[in-house]
């Protein structure tokens, strides 16, 4: 049986500001903004190459916004996309080895934390 994570809730408190945030600061693709009613809008934002979409939005979660904590994407070169998120204005940690791989930590205008993770070759 194959099952495929291909949907994260983030909570958020302004919408907008979050999804220009993470469209035009971190580079996700805006697939989906749909307002279904007054109480519902689904806003799903895709990471460049991705699978796996997020999903910002009024009725999406009942999580707090900002309680989303240590999401994470692997990337090539650790040291490229930090330089990337910096230059479009993202605040961004320094480079951070580790044993299992090197990792780049920020967060969103709410707190939720994300980090990128380059994989060590063997």
């Amino acid at each position: 049986m194959d099952m495929k994570l291909e949907l994260v809730p983030v909570p958020v408190t302004d919408v907008d500001r979050a999804k220009k945030f993470y469209v035009e600061q971190v580079g996700f693709t805006a697939d989906f903004d749909v307002r279904v009613n007054d109480d519902l809008r689904f806003v799903q934002l895709t990471p460049p190459g991705s699978a796996c979409s997020i999903v910002i939005g009024d009725g999406m979660t009942d999580a707090a916004p900002g309680s989303q904590h240590g999401l994470l994407m692997v990337v090539e070169d650790a040291s490229a996309a930090r330089a990337e998120l910096h230059a479009r204005g993202v605040p961004v940690s320094d480079v951070d080895p580790q044993q299992w791989g090197l990792f780049v930590h920020f967060k969103d205008p709410d707190g939720n934390t994300w980090r990128l993770q380059e994989l060590l070759k063997k």
